[in-house]
């Protein structure tokens, strides 16, 4: 990925997380650029043993016409939605020279998504907010607000608004 930008978008396939992706794409996605969705699991399954090796680092980068494929699901553990895959096979039609790919990650959202800024390198990343409430934010946490806190590159949160 020399000489080009990897521009990260976190996605979980939610609302929240399309509109981050949706505005990544119309603002900040150029010619030439990598887009990499990054996914973390919550878990491991090991029904595969190529998932053994991969839940220290995550999945190789896993290019859009593998994300395709059916047997994507049972390979890595993650189901993209139809309506997802559409939006960025016309990307990569109608966008010259974009490279889409995903990096699926097992364990912390917070703390993964800081670590895959660093291993891929990111040049930037953007997040939706799930629009948490004041005290679910506080029991929770935040993921949007962690990476913003300790990612190491620019992070960009899309937010979510209830009555859209």
């Amino acid at each position: 990925m020399e000489g080009h930008r990897a521009v990260g978008v976190a996605v979980d396939f939610s609302p929240c997380s399309k509109k981050a992706l949706k505005w990544a794409v119309d603002n900040l996605v150029h010619k030439g650029d990598y887009l990499i969705l990054v996914n973390v699991q919550a878990s491991v399954q090991y029904e595969e043993g190529e998932m053994q090796l991969w839940e220290a680092t995550g999945s190789p980068l896993i290019p859009l016409n593998e994300l395709v494929d059916p047997h994507t699901e049972k390979k890595y553990g993650v189901k993209p939605d139809a309506e997802t895959l559409d939006f960025l096979k016309t990307l990569a039609a109608q966008k010259e020279q974009i490279v889409v790919a995903m990096k699926i990650l097992w364990g912390d959202a917070r703390e993964k998504i800081c670590e895959c800024i660093e291993s891929i390198p990111l040049s930037s990343l953007v997040v939706g907010n799930r629009g948490l409430g004041k005290i679910k934010r506080a029991i929770l946490g935040s993921v949007s607000n962690y990476v913003v806190n300790n990612g190491a590159c620019p992070v960009t949160v899309v937010k979510s608004h209830d009555h859209e």
